[in-house]
């Protein structure tokens, strides 16, 4: 079951929320944060991409950027731009997009959950990244940036979110660039702490939504410091770890799509009858065409849009991989046909998130820079979490949350 804690949250002042918070350190560059940082020394960027205080071209894993992060984390506190709460609290964190709300809980997750599979992951972690995290995590002694969990509906939690949302939100703005909603409210009361505890104790398992080398990192540094604490008795705040948590129902998985290169030395016409051993291929024209359902593909190639149906026999519904369409297109299309055996390492592919809508796939294809575009129907969450409830793992680069969690709003501190 499902252990978690409140924590003296660090957060910036109400009306310095907007200078501080910031995207997470993965989904933009070093460049692209030293512009989105510039003028502005209070950018959590200072913290988490330190590396945009040194001379264009600084390595960010680098000791002294590491160390700079330290720096500029101690001062954010100096300069009170971070200030810590004196109470133990959970916090309320809400995103909107679209019109549409997905209402969070911020919590401290349980190291030794994540060590035993109470915490739950579908995706495989490399070790370098989470090498890169773990440096981080150490060096600020904090959870500087949230990952994102998702549980299983709970409607006393529903409760107690509704009773604090209808209260005017700690901070409220739209952020820049994609002009999605932030809004957040503190659960400070004792006895809604207390039943959130218990209600979490109740759950067989939290689900890693985003952020699977966040969450390893500090899960591994947290179970470092209790080997190095001679002492230990398992309450320690480093035994804890911050994540925002979303009931499953409220979470929508975007899709994840695919450009290649080029065909493998097959014409289009060949890649085409190539594809008619295992799909029913059909012209759609050169209007955008998106996926109908599952087993239904999208793919751009030479100015036209074409609808791949996986034939009956081609795939196992009763394989919890082997019925997602990454692992049909993987294995049909990309292996198959087109050479590309590792998603990981291959040069020849490219990954595009749906946020960007498949005009983008065509944009690339027409370019000149990709020669074919694969579009895939996304994943539901019951896949997500049957998945990780099996033990399995999905096949790299298949789901695609959005919006992502902006950091900056609460830190973790692990003492």
């Amino acid at each position: 079951m499902a252990i978690i804690k409140p924590f003296k949250g660090i957060r910036p002042p109400q009306d310095l929320v907007e200078q501080v918070a910031s995207r997470p350190y993965d989904v933009l560059n070093s460049e692209e944060a030293r512009v989105e940082a510039e003028g502005n020394e209070k950018s959590l960027y200072h913290i988490i991409k330190p590396e945009i205080d040194f001379p264009v071209g600084t390595d960010e894993h680098d000791e002294r950027v590491y160390e700079k992060a330290a720096e500029n984390f101690q001062l954010f506190q100096d300069k009170g731009w971070l200030v810590q709460d004196v109470k133990e609290n959970y916090y309320i964190y809400a995103q909107t997009m679209n019109g549409k709300t997905q209402y969070g809980l911020v919590v401290g997750a349980y190291v030794p959950d994540y060590m035993n599979g109470v915490i739950k992951k579908h995706e495989l972690t490399r070790r370098d990244k989470e090498e890169d995290r773990m440096k981080h995590v150490r060096v600020n002694n904090a959870n500087i940036e949230p990952v994102f969990f998702a549980y299983p509906d709970n409607v006393k939690l529903d409760g107690i979110i509704k009773k604090y949302v209808a209260n005017k939100p700690v901070y409220d703005f739209i952020a820049p660039g994609d002009g999605f909603g932030h809004s957040f409210w503190i659960i400070d009361q004792d006895e809604d702490i207390a039943t959130i505890t218990s209600e979490f104790a109740k759950m067989p398992a939290l689900y890693i939504a985003d952020g699977h080398h966040r969450s390893a990192a500090a899960a591994l540094v947290g179970a470092e410091k209790a080997k190095q604490n001679a002492n230990h008795c398992g309450d320690e705040e480093y035994n804890y770890f911050m994540a925002v948590c979303f009931p499953a129902n409220q979470l929508t998985i975007i899709d994840y799509n695919r450009v290649v290169k080029d065909l493998n030395g097959l014409t289009p016409e060949q890649f085409l009858a190539a594809l008619q051993k295992n799909f029913i291929v059909k012209e759609e024209g050169i209007d955008i065409y998106k996926p109908s359902g599952l087993h239904n593909f999208s793919l751009y190639l030479e100015g036209k849009w074409y609808s791949l149906t996986a034939k009956t026999g081609t795939y196992d519904d009763n394989d919890p991989i082997g019925v997602l369409d990454v692992t049909i297109s993987s294995n049909l299309i990309l292996d198959e046909i087109l050479g590309i055996k590792d998603l990981r390492s291959d040069k020849r592919i490219d990954f595009v998130g749906g946020i960007r809508g498949l005009g983008e796939l065509k944009k690339r294809v027409d370019s000149g820079e990709m020669k074919v575009a694969l579009a895939l129907y996304p994943v539901s969450m019951k896949q997500l979490m049957d998945i990780a409830d099996t033990g399995n793992i999905m096949p790299p680069k298949t789901t695609w949350f959005e919006p992502k969690l902006r950091s900056g709003l609460v830190i973790h501190k692990l003492d």
